[in-house]
């Protein structure tokens, strides 16, 4: 099994946006260097899965979130970690807009 979240990055649009799976799963949204701003999932609480996650998160981050690319997984917060986990191992941080909202407890790759 491959842990990077490896998918092509599709540029943001309200129209793509918009027809998103309403699916549970993981995100990256990325600025237009493609370094990622923030990983986070749609859960179960989430009114629309990824669709609903998505344009939340975007609105949030503005004109700075130029990508996106989902994996729907059922599995969203251990793949969340592992992706967290992954963005620690290559950059030494979380993600900047996930510094705030860290989980407590996350293990080391090595």
């Amino acid at each position: 099994m491959q842990l990077r979240l490896d998918k092509p990055w599709i540029p943001i649009s309200a129209d793509v946006l918009a027809n998103l799976p309403g699916q549970l799963g993981v995100y990256q949204v990325a600025d237009a260097q493609g370094n990622v701003l923030k990983i986070g999932y749609a859960g179960g609480k989430s009114l629309f899965g990824l669709r609903s996650t998505l344009q939340d998160a975007t609105n949030t981050i503005g004109s700075r979130a130029t990508h996106f690319r989902v994996e729907v997984n059922m599995q969203y917060q251990t793949r969340y970690k592992e992706l967290l986990m992954l963005h620690i191992a290559d950059h030494g941080d979380v993600p900047e807009l996930n510094r705030d909202d860290r989980p407590e407890r996350l293990g080391r790759l090595g």
